[in-house]
């Protein structure tokens, strides 16, 4: 039988590429989207065309309003994405606890379903320096999660999955090709316009291209300007 598992679904290429992981590790996929005031909506229609076309079992949409609070380009429109290239430190499109929250949000939904398999699709190697991408920070949070629900207390021990972690863009994108993650669907962009096309200069644009190039593979991402 196939096991229940909350899936972190941004629309991005990462995420689609871990949907499909956990489909193909037989999981039953609840996929979890967050509009929390990012910039645009196109990640969040490029996440329900990514669940479709993975077949999700179901997909949700969870709104909380991060950009009340701003302090990232991501929330707040009077901070301009850097389009200089990927700079040494935590750059300003880092979202404050931002991964904390959407981890927070999938294990009440786990809990819920009685699932004891949270996969997400965070990568310390080709990204942009979050803190909440690391290895650390989802055992962490791994171990929190085992202290602070009632399934764990009870026995049912959850465990957070990042399969993407120690993966290269590159290798991501062929791993994503092998189980038939269709990219053209996906959104990376952080300032992507209303219709997905990407801008093709903000670090996401870059590691994205980036990645294709090196796997050989053909980008399917419009790009308003093509990265350099």
């Amino acid at each position: 039988m196939s096991r229940p598992a909350v899936v972190l679904l941004s629309g991005g290429l990462d995420s689609a590429t871990t949907l499909a992981i956990a489909r193909a590790e037989g999981c039953d996929c609840h996929a979890l989207s967050v509009a929390y005031g990012q910039r645009h909506s196109a990640e969040l229609a490029a996440a329900a065309r990514v669940a479709a076309s993975l077949g999700a079992k179901e997909h949700r949409v969870m709104s909380i309003a991060l950009d009340q609070f701003g302090g990232s380009a991501l929330t707040d429109t009077r901070l301009a994405v850097p389009t200089e290239g990927v700079q040494p430190g935590i750059p300003i499109t880092y979202v404050p606890a931002r991964n904390t929250i959407m981890l927070s949000l999938a294990l009440a939904w786990a809990e819920v379903l009685g699932a004891r398999d949270i996969f997400v699709g965070v990568n310390a190697v080709d990204y942009s320096g979050y803190p909440d991408c690391r290895p650390e920070f989802i055992q962490a949070f791994e171990d929190m999660a085992n202290l602070a629900t009632k399934a764990a207390v009870e026995g049912a021990r959850l465990t957070v999955h990042a399969p993407l972690i120690h993966l290269s863009k590159a290798d991501i994108i062929r791993r994503g090709v092998a189980l038939g993650v269709d990219y053209g669907l996906t959104v990376s962009c952080y300032q992507a316009d209303e219709a997905g096309r990407a801008c093709g200069r903000c670090d996401s644009c870059r590691l994205r291209r980036a990645g294709f190039e090196t796997a050989g593979e053909p980008d399917p991402t419009p790009y308003l300007v093509p990265p350099d």
